[in-house]
């Protein structure tokens, strides 16, 4: 069942059309006269067959019409019917061109096209194109051109605009798919369709707004670990929180959220309708990610200057050539040029100088990308520079992008056509150049950070959790969201967080005892959880120096925090020792809870000033060091964290300790809503939290429906405790442990021992190995929708050299389950070593595979297995599945075992 469950939808060979009376064309809706105009002019490479609404006779009548799709053109009435009809005949999909469709008729169309079984994209949608089928089953103007490049948008009117640009500029689309509101196949069903589309090599969304913020980020991370995605998303700037309770709520914004979801999700995302544009033309150029170091070749001083300025502003890196690389082009170049930094080949230079450089900086290694500047000058051939361009493109295994500047017709127009025609992107500015290459280099980065999947709980000693949901419970019970200082630090310490050691003072001669046991200096901060800023109200001194200015002190805040707060509960005033680290950083680590993304760790300058300075870097949970490190780098306020001013640097492990820390309270406290530590002091001897201020309040769920430990989180944890150790018969053992990213070669070598015979029975294939996308997609995985457990043995390996004997892991058999759309069966797969058979592992695996589904709450595990395949058919018979006959295939059996 490799087959899409929305293929009946993107790739029919077969459709029903519903466009209303043929002979009263002047009653037919808007879209239904676009459709079939758009058809008429290309036809369809399949049976089309039109049908009427009000169509009589029996259902063997109708038999001949039934078909994968239904395309529904129809006033708003009559749709309903139409959708009876298409299930009638079993239809597996519909399409409904409508608009202004109210959300309860919307619901109603969804609840009539599951009873029948179609999936539907639709209503208010302007419908999809599939231009290798020659399908045009939209409104959304003309056939796109066939290229490799999809294009999803929320959003009719910027479908037909992007259509309108591509056809000016040769992009050509594998599918164009425009959802609208209300439409019950949503962008998450797309981009998975369109992960596993081998027509599409790149992926451009335009979007509004999401539903089921799991089911999102899942998709979208699946996507793009398969193919580049770039994102364009409305709705930037919104207003602040204003009902937030803690400077990181205050500060942080659900865009920034979103930036932080699609950075972790692995996709780019861009800003402007432009940039959409620009991002087009380098994915449908198939350039892959490489790194952020840009060589710049260019003949003019001023346009070179210039894009390396924006090379500084976007955080990328003006690559210069190697030491080799300059000796070899300097010989070649007039005496003019200059290879220091940028490659300025000088006003004289000719298509053979750009042909030398390009030659070069194709070669050299600290060069990720090329951009090629052409200002057109007297007596020079801007074609013959093109030309150049386009010879050497096939060649170079590292993006090439082009700026030809100015609009003479006659100079550059000739060169931008070629340009275009070889897929070679070119922009009129250097600034769109740069930025172009930028969201290459950002997809780069941004893979990184989408091959982290973390555990729920770091190496380091394991955390008081049961504590802390004690505390969080009692607090909960008093019906209370805010904890007190001395709550907040409590939770700290159960994730031991170091901080600030404090004691809560009722009277004046309790604060002066306390102060005095501790030492001098100390600071006295009100304990009320009605008091959200103490600063603001009086409530903070710091550096007291004597039990004195302790009592005067304790008495001037009590009467000033009634004066300004009288209704607020007063529990006392706290006393603690002043940390005393002169060279310290001030830093703040923060939580908010996202609507509709969950959890949220920010990360960023501290103290008074934290608003004012605005410097917050985010990332998604769960963390890691690699997370931990990249998180803090992207602060303003890393760059002062080494050596700086006579400072020492930092203890950044203690900083990284700290932010794995915040990571496990947030994965293991559903309730965590909003914290702040702010100050955290960090500086060469550790790190220590000043004051802390904690939220909480019932958790929010970032999939409907699906509840279970880690409900809150929209990226899921390792999921460490499905590991598990097993003897193998003739001695030794093997672990069962789930799937991460950097099983992928130990996969590939698993496939490569396979047996043909093994392979055929696993995949229906012959191949020898899998490609990088299945790879890609076997070992990246959402351990929500999907789980892949693997069987691995140490084995022993030769060291370089004759070296010293290593360990190292070997997967032996993997099995495999993803949820069926209806959300309550699951299908499966399993493969096992040829070396390995015979020992149990089929057995264990598809039992440990069963157990994780049951627990997941799915209801159903079936699969396919092929008649000859009689091994597997034995193995599952013994397991108590069902076999029985598949209808649609005669080659295979269809096994299930309810869970």
């Amino acid at each position: 069942m490799d087959q899409h469950y929305l293929t009946p939808l993107f790739e029919p060979k077969s459709i029903v059309l519903f466009t209303g009376s043929q002979d009263a064309p002047e009653q037919q809706t808007p879209q239904a006269r676009a459709l079939l105009a758009h058809m008429a002019a290309q036809p369809f490479k399949g049976q089309v067959t039109p049908l009427d609404i009000h169509t009589t006779g029996t259902l063997a009548d109708l038999a001949q019409a039934r078909a994968d799709l239904a395309i529904i053109a129809l006033p708003e009435d009559e749709i309903l019917p139409a959708l009876e009809l298409a299930g009638r005949i079993k239809v597996k999909a519909a399409v409904v061109l409508s608009a202004g469709i109210p959300q309860a008729k919307a619901l109603e169309m969804h609840r009539v096209a599951k009873q029948h079984g179609m999936w539907l994209l639709g209503p208010n949608s302007q419908g999809f194109q599939r231009p290798m089928l020659q399908l045009n089953a939209s409104s959304a103007g003309e056939l796109a051109t066939q290229g490799q490049l999809a294009l999803v948008s929320q959003s009719g009117a910027l479908t037909a605009s992007i259509l309108d640009w591509a056809r000016q500029n040769r992009v050509g689309f594998s599918n164009v798919i425009a959802l609208g509101a209300h439409t019950q196949v949503g962008l998450a069903g797309v981009l998975d369709y369109l992960a596993n589309d081998r027509h599409t090599q790149g992926i451009v969304v335009y979007m509004e707004g999401i539903a089921n913020a799991r089911r999102f980020t899942s998709a979208l991370r699946a996507a793009a670990n398969s193919k580049p995605v770039v994102v364009l998303k409305a709705g930037r700037k919104q207003d602040g929180n204003v009902a937030a309770q803690t400077h990181s709520g205050a500060i942080v914004g659900s865009d920034e959220v979103f930036d932080a979801v699609l950075r972790r999700a692995g996709a780019v995302r861009v800003r402007s309708f432009v940039e959409l544009f620009s991002a087009a033309k380098c994915l449908a150029s198939r350039y892959r990610p490489v790194g952020k170091r840009l060589g710049i070749i260019t003949n003019g001083g001023g346009p070179g200057v210039l894009a390396a300025d924006y090379v500084n502003e976007l955080e990328l890196q003006l690559g210069a050539l190697s030491d080799e690389s300059q000796r070899t082009l300097a010989a070649q170049l007039p005496k003019a040029a200059s290879l220091v930094d940028l490659i300025d080949l000088s006003e004289d230079a000719t298509a053979e100088h750009y042909k030398a450089a390009l030659e070069v900086a194709a070669k050299d290694r600290q060069l990720d990308g090329v951009l090629a500047i052409y200002s057109p000058k007297f007596g020079g051939d801007a074609e013959a520079v093109a030309n150049e361009l386009v010879q050497i493109r096939p060649k170079m295994s590292k993006p090439l992008v082009a700026c030809w500047m100015g609009d003479s017709s006659a100079a550059v127009q000739p060169a931008r056509q070629k340009l275009a025609d070889a897929q070679i992107p070119s922009f009129r500015t250097p600034e769109a150049a740069v930025g172009a290459f930028g969201n290459i280099a950002s997809f780069y980065q941004n893979q990184q950070l989408l091959q982290q999947t973390p555990p729920p709980l770091s190496n380091l000693a394991t955390p008081d959790v049961e504590g802390a949901r004690l505390l969080i419970e009692s607090v909960l019970t008093e019906r209370r969201k805010v904890l007190t200082e001395m709550e907040s630090k409590a939770l700290l310490s159960a994730f031991h967080i170091p901080v600030t050691q404090t004691l809560l003072a009722r009277n004046a001669n309790e604060a002066m005892m306390i102060a005095t046991q501790i030492g001098f200096p100390v600071a006295l901060k009100i304990d009320s959880p009605d008091i959200t800023h103490k600063s603001d109200v009086g409530g903070v001194a710091l550096n007291v120096m004597n039990a004195t200015a302790v009592r005067d002190i304790w008495q001037d805040m009590m009467d000033a925090v009634r004066a300004k707060q009288p209704e607020a509960r007063i529990n006392g005033v706290t006393v603690q020792a002043m940390a005393r680290k002169k060279r310290g950083r001030e830093l703040y680590i923060g939580v908010v809870t996202d609507d509709p993304f969950g959890p949220v760790i920010a990360f960023g300058a501290g103290g008074t000033m934290i608003e004012l300075m605005n410097d917050h870097a985010m990332e998604l949970p769960p963390l890691n060091q690699f997370l931990a490190r990249r998180l803090i780098e992207r602060s303003r306020v890393h760059d002062t964290l080494k050596a700086w001013r006579g400072a020492p640097a930092v203890d950044m492990a203690a900083l990284e300790q700290v932010l794995l820390r915040v990571s496990e309270m947030v994965c293991e406290l559903p309730q965590l809503r909003e914290m702040d530590i702010n100050p955290i002091i960090v500086d060469e001897q550790g790190a220590i939290a000043v004051d802390a201020r904690i939220v909480i309040g019932p958790a929010v769920q970032t999939s409907p429906g699906r509840a279970g430990k880690y409900g809150h989180l929209s990226i899921l944890p390792y999921p460490q405790r499905y590991e598990q150790v097993w003897p193998l018969r003739g001695g030794g053992e093997y672990r069962v442990r789930p799937i991460h990213p950097d099983d992928a070669q130990m996969l590939q070598d698993m496939m490569k021992r396979l047996s043909p015979e093994s392979r055929y029975f696993r995949f229906v294939s012959n191949m020898a190995e899998l490609p990088p996308n299945m790879l890609s997609r076997f070992t990246l995985i959402d351990y929500d929708r999907e789980m892949a457990l693997c069987a691995v043995v140490e084995e022993e390996v030769e060291g370089a050299n004759g070296g010293e004997k290593t360990t190292r892991e070997r997967i032996i058999a993997v099995s495999r389950y993803i949820t069926n759309p209806d959300q309550n069966s699951c299908e499966f797969s399993l493969v096992v070593d040829d070396a390995y058979a015979g020992q149990g592992l089929g057995t264990r695996m598809m039992l440990s595979i069963m157990d994780v589904a049951r627990e997941k709450g799915l209801q159903e595990i079936i699969g396919l297995v092929l008649t000859q395949n009689n091994g597997m058919l034995k193995l599952m018979r013994s397991l108590g599945f069902e076999v029985k006959a598949y209808p649609e295939d005669p080659d295979f059996r269809l096994v299930t075992h309810p869970l």
